[in-house]
């Protein structure tokens, strides 16, 4: 017999965490090759892991709604076969011999000394807080003397706003730095006394924290909490908002030909291919062949760097059963004719109105396109997908009333328009660029050739 440790693999680049959703085996259980153990979930998809071997399952570490980093173990598998257990017992380290009996002693009463100071030292009890702290967060309040009251007053940069390992070791920093005697040298005056202030008298006006305001409920009023997938989707946008200096460009495009030439072939189209020829994909061409001449949309920051993307993979935001959505990607779809983008967008809209989406379908998208014309919007300013700088949202299409230009004249007409809504960073992105990428795709668009085959 020996053991085989089940470990969180690898969910994509920018994944390193996921919440356990369900376990799908329990202790005791017969496991079979590739067969489901657990359900997690990330902040884009939800997912089964499957064993690497066959076994029982002997040991669960996580509990349903804990989260896991990439690369713990979750759970411990006892094999019938010959595989070497992961698992490696340490050999017990030597102790060196002290050279007399008095350092012996010397030596078990200050291991006594430190055992009473910390028995006689206070243990924080964050059990009371509201918020959640991870164990590790805990200990280091604890060896660090925080106070619950201190421990409350750290914002949190994890997931939910939850209190990481680098923001409570940036408190301490930063209050070891306050703690310290501040000296002030006078420049007038090079040969009198230094001066030393402390903290107390230098503060004049203390830091206050501001509380986000909290709805109260009335009588009657109903309570629904967020799902896990809401709460995550609130924390990303407040986050993209706070990341990037989100701007607008606004466009009207005249899509009458698009209109009259889709109305003419989408029949022909769905039965030959077997698939229904909606807008996305017409949109999704266009928007690809606007990335591939403006690169630099095509882009994402790092830092005070900006990295230029090779592929162009173009998100679609699609609606979930539940209200929520979910941005599935289409990837290289610059090298998609219009066929293989109709596919491509049936196939992954289908898959995520029934969850059954994969990983590696949601991730290393470079630019977003969200359809708020298919709630009846006119236009939208949609909030960009960290770490991508623009996002386009399309409109409602509407038959208006329209000024034509002809050689004999203008004349008034019914035309089919929408709006194009192009939000972008403007820390790498400006107006002129972001002006003409979303006008490059009115353009290609306006002048859609009615003869087209496909």
């Amino acid at each position: 017999m020996s053991k085989f440790e089940l470990k969180l693999p690898q969910m994509g680049e920018s994944v390193a965490e996921a919440t356990l959703t369900s376990w799908l085996k329990e202790v005791g259980d017969t496991i079979e090759m590739d067969e489901a153990i657990f359900e997690i979930a990330t902040d884009k998809v939800d997912s089964e892991v499957p064993s690497e071997v066959e076994g029982v399952l002997l040991e669960k570490r996580f509990e349903v709604d804990d989260i896991i980093k990439v690369g713990e173990v979750v759970a411990v598998i006892e094999t019938r076969g010959g595989a070497q257990e992961d698992t490696q017992i340490e050999k017990p380290q030597a102790v060196p011999e002290p050279e007399s009996v008095q350092e012996a002693v010397v030596e078990i009463e200050e291991q006594i000394a430190v055992v009473k100071e910390a028995v006689a030292a206070p243990v924080q009890d964050f059990s009371s807080s509201e918020r959640f702290y991870s164990p590790l967060v805990k200990n280091i309040a604890k060896q660090e003397g925080i106070s619950m009251a201190e421990l409350e007053t750290i914002p949190g940069t994890g997931k939910e706003g939850r209190v990481t390992k680098n923001d409570i070791l940036a408190f301490i920093d930063h209050r070891g730095a306050n703690g310290k005697t501040n000296t002030i040298e006078s420049k007038a005056a090079p040969d009198e006394p230094k001066i030393e202030q402390s903290p107390a008298k230098e503060a004049t006006t203390p830091k206050q924290t501001v509380k986000p305001i909290t709805a109260q409920a009335a009588a009657g009023d109903e309570v629904i909490p967020l799902t896990r997938m809401g709460k995550l989707i609130a924390h990303h946008m407040t986050e993209s908002l706070s990341t990037s200096a989100h701007v607008q460009s606004f466009v009207e495009v005249d899509v009458t030909n698009l209109v009259n030439w889709r109305l003419k072939v989408k029949d022909t189209f769905e039965k030959r291919e077997g698939e229904k020829l909606t807008f996305t994909p017409i949109f999704l061409e266009a928007v690809a062949v606007a990335l591939k001449k403006h690169p630099m949309v095509n882009i994402s920051v790092a830092g005070d760097t900006v990295i230029k993307k090779k592929n162009i993979n173009i998100g679609m935001a699609a609606a979930l059963p539940d209200g929520n959505l979910i941005v599935p990607v289409i990837k290289n779809a610059d090298q998609l004719n219009l066929v293989g983008m109709a596919k491509t967008v049936n196939d992954l809209a289908n898959r995520a109105r029934n969850n059954a989406l994969k990983p590696d379908e949601i991730k290393d998208g470079t630019y977003t396109v969200t359809n708020v014309g298919t709630f009846g919007s006119v236009f939208g300013t949609p909030i960009i997908n960290q770490p991508q700088v623009g996002i386009l949202a399309l409109g409602a299409i509407r038959k208006m009333p329209a000024v034509i230009e002809t050689n004999e004249g203008d004349f008034i007409g019914i035309r089919s328009k929408m709006f194009l809504s192009h939000s972008y960073d403007h820390r790498v992105v400006n107006g002129a660029l972001g002006g003409m990428f979303v006008k490059t795709i009115a353009d290609y668009l306006e002048a859609w050739d009615v003869n087209r085959e496909i």
